[in-house]
């Protein structure tokens, strides 16, 4: 997993979720919840790959940090809660979806499908 549409594609399997461009700048896309309208997933290239904010669980956050050298503290966002995925091909593609998948849960999320 290493594009947009890849990313949006997965994010947009929970229930319950919409695709969002709050921004003038087509580069952020955003995946929220439908009701709550709360975002569990910022969508954005930068640096020439394509990166996602996930809202993580403080107990995990260092855990993914120091496995991956591509998850780092989220960009823009609180660092305690947030991390940023830069999709260079280092982070496997179940690693991703358990991360998409914790911060979709995280954000008020009913279980998938």
């Amino acid at each position: 997993m290493i594009t947009r549409e890849e990313v949006t594609e997965y994010c947009l399997t929970f229930k319950n979720v919409f695709e969002d461009y709050p921004f003038d700048d087509t580069n952020w896309c955003v995946i929220r919840h439908n009701t709550s309208r709360k975002i569990f997933a910022w969508i954005f290239d930068r640096e020439g790959h394509v990166w996602v904010n996930v809202k993580c669980d403080p107990q995990w956050r260092d855990f993914w940090r120091q496995t991956f050298s591509s998850v780092i503290p989220g960009y823009h966002m609180n660092k305690e809660h947030w991390n940023s995925i830069i999709l260079d091909g280092s982070v496997p593609e179940e690693d991703i979806k358990r991360m998409i998948s914790e911060s979709y849960d995280l954000t008020g999320g009913l279980k998938k499908r």
